[in-house]
């Protein structure tokens, strides 16, 4: 006689799966058929790059463990990026862990700082994967609603809260923070003794003549900053998953333990490609990235003129788009449009409770024709389930 069977975590129970990346697993599975589908639901840009060729790398021993911090001439390479083009100081050797993507790094963060019940203040709208990753930490997302600035951030904070994570620029409204949105929340670091962490994934993709403001600058001495980053954005390599963390000592030297312990190195082969072709590879690119930046604000200033209105943004490939006065809301709305159009986007309860009246559009992956075409589309949906609007009556005589 069998016993009953072992039952999973009710923790994880409770945790869907990532929105966004169960979105498009349909879609793999739907174009697996043969369907032809309209992708605007991607978190990713598709760029022309070159196959790599492996038989030139000269880092030793390409098949075997790396240290578990990274291999050094990435360390160093990451590092002298962010000192030249962010003026923020990093020590490759003490300051810095190169992991297997950045939502490792990520969660292995908030794994070292987090204790059974501690808080961390999350924007809205913000990367589906935050909540998701506090809870699995054991600890308490607090969300803040896409309309409250940053300047009442504040009022969120609690005895137990322990961190604030942002996006920035931000998936996926393409918002980038102000300097003084930034001032703003170091100084609620300090003044109640919080970690700042900071997703830098697409800091590359801003509009030309635009600069970035790394978070990591105004805290040089990374008193509460824990930077994120990605090469798998800005060097079109999603599937390689390479990210790293830039932190102080004393927090570097926790998530080491917990790199070690679940992926011991990020991909020493992938890693040491990168490390040889670094400079080449942003000389490929950023002009892509220009061009799909450009795209982005495009599309979004197509959007305005057609009556469709996105959350402020100029950064990154993605739109948050409103559904108006549509009948759908964002999960109606997404599937209705990829069953009757063969057009994929994101709902946007994905990144937060008030976001549910919007999608996520990403304009990365697709040729500007099919874009064009599927933005259409996402128009016409709004309009055909906006219901008419009724003549106003005559009012008293």
């Amino acid at each position: 006689m069998r016993g009953e069977r072992p039952r999973t975590s009710l923790l994880m129970e409770d945790i869907g799966q990532a929105l966004s990346v169960q979105y498009n697993n349909l879609v793999y599975d739907m174009k697996a058929t043969g369907q032809d589908i309209i992708t605007l639901s991607l978190g990713e840009a598709f760029f022309d790059l070159p196959l790599p060729e492996f038989g030139g790398l000269t880092t030793p021993a390409l098949h075997h463990y790396s240290h578990s911090r990274g291999v050094p001439e990435l360390r160093r390479l990451l590092a002298k990026y962010y000192e030249t083009k962010f003026a923020l100081p990093v020590d490759p050797d003490t300051e810095m862990i190169v992991t297997a993507g950045s939502k490792a790094a990520i969660y292995m963060t908030l794994m070292a700082v987090l204790d059974p019940g501690d808080q961390v203040i999350v924007p809205e709208p913000y990367w589906l994967s935050y909540p998701a990753q506090i809870r699995m930490c054991r600890g308490e997302p607090v969300m803040v609603p896409h309309d409250v600035p940053v300047l009442d951030f504040e009022r969120f904070v609690t005895a137990r809260t322990r961190a604030v994570i942002i996006n920035n620029p931000n998936n996926p409204s393409g918002h980038v923070y102000t300097r003084a949105e930034l001032e703003h929340l170091h100084e609620l670091a300090d003044r109640h003794g919080l970690l700042l962490i900071v997703d830098e994934a697409y800091n590359e993709f801003m509009p030309p003549g635009t600069g970035f403001l790394a978070a990591g600058a105004l805290d040089p001495d990374k008193e509460h900053t824990v930077t994120v980053n990605s090469m798998s954005k800005n060097y079109g390599v999603s599937g390689w998953r390479i990210g790293y963390l830039i932190a102080d000592q004393r927090l570097t030297d926790e998530v080491l333990k917990i790199n070690q312990h679940l992926v011991t190195c990020a991909p020493t082969l992938l890693a040491a490609y990168l490390a040889e072709h670094f400079d080449d590879l942003l000389d490929i690119t950023r002009p892509q990235i220009r061009r799909t930046v450009a795209l982005r604000n495009r599309v979004g200033a197509w959007f305005a003129d057609n009556g469709i209105d996105t959350l402020p943004g100029t950064s990154t490939f993605y739109l948050f788009a409103s559904l108006g006065d549509s009948t759908l809301d964002s999960t109606g709305f997404a599937g209705r449009l990829l069953k009757e159009n063969a057009i994929s986007v994101v709902p946007g309860i994905g990144y937060g409770d008030s976001c549910d009246r919007y999608i996520r559009v990403s304009v990365g992956s697709e040729s500007e024709d099919r874009v064009t075409r599927g933005v259409t589309a996402i128009r016409d949906l709004v309009e055909a389930t906006t219901p008419a609007r009724l003549p106003a009556r005559p009012g008293p005589a």
